[in-house]
């Protein structure tokens, strides 16, 4: 897959369209339909899947896969080495899915272990000026607005929405449909289903919208079941560990086991555990 270089017109590079002042390297890989815009540079370890389109100004380094039908716009550096102290030259990833868009600035740094990865999942919005630190690993449909900075090893689930100008510590992790309000300061696990802000940040409450837009208030049973859960879990006199206990005593549906689950592994991490609700009287 050789680039042309010699036409002052727009390249082509197999089937993809290469700006004549965007620098591409020979060992690059770029499928059918994909577009390079003006001054990028693509390193020989990246790989881009089709119809994927690169804006002005984007670095693509390192070992890099960007799958299919992704928006990268101006000044976006994605591969690069990670911001950690530990990292030695070691061989690791950046692996983006499909469908995402990839705003101004964005940057996504790559794994430090030998052979680990930072992983973007599918149809994710990642606003401008995010930074995605080392071994982070994203689900699918996440919103993140602008200027968010994620440290590294952080694991955020599906359908999160995550508010803008906030830090997230190392470590943590946001459950599936939680919300994060802008400027929290986000230093403990976000439970699925949950809403969240403040500095630090608290639990508030159920996140309402985003339950109602999934569709899951639509199984009415199993939505009351969520909210009573809850309720025994962050609102009741008892411990988070005795809560828990007395929840599971209960044939609980989806929802209701995926947040007990969550809760439970988050406890054992330790003080990196569960956000708690307004009050530290768990």
């Amino acid at each position: 897959m050789t680039v042309q270089r010699n036409s002052p017109d727009l390249t082509i590079h197999r089937a993809a369209q290469v700006h004549p002042s965007a620098v591409v390297d020979p060992q690059a890989e770029l499928d059918k339909g994909v577009v390079i815009g003006p001054g990028a540079v693509v390193g020989p370890d990246v790989s881009i899947g089709e119809n994927t389109v690169v804006g002005p100004n984007v670095i693509l380094d390192g070992q890099l896969i960007i799958g299919s039908q992704n928006r990268i716009f101006p000044g976006a550096c994605l591969g690069l080495e990670p911001q950690d102290l530990k990292y030695k030259g070691a061989s690791t990833q950046v692996v983006i899915g499909n469908r995402n868009t990839i705003r101004e600035c964005v940057t996504i740094n790559r794994a430090t272990e030998e052979g680990e990865k930072t992983k973007i999942g599918d149809g994710n919005l990642l606003m401008a000026y995010c930074h995605l630190g080392h071994n982070c690993v994203i689900g699918n449909g996440i919103v993140m607005s602008n200027s968010v900075q994620v440290a590294g090893h952080v694991t955020i689930e599906d359908r999160a929405v995550i508010g803008g100008c906030l830090g997230i510590h190392q470590f943590v992790h946001i459950g599936s449909l939680a919300m994060v309000g802008g400027m929290t300061r986000v230093e403990r696990d976000v439970p699925p289903y949950c809403l969240v802000e403040g500095h630090p940040g608290r639990l508030r409450g159920l996140n309402r919208v985003g339950i109602r837009r999934s569709g899951l208030d639509l199984h009415a049973d199993e939505y009351r079941q969520l909210q009573e859960v809850w309720k025994l879990i962050f609102r009741s006199d008892y411990v988070l560990e005795k809560s828990l206990e007395l929840a599971r005593e209960k044939t609980l549906m989806p929802a209701s086991e995926r947040l007990c689950d969550f809760l439970k592994a988050s406890l054992e991490k330790g003080r990196r555990g569960p956000m708690p609700f307004l009050t530290l009287r768990n």
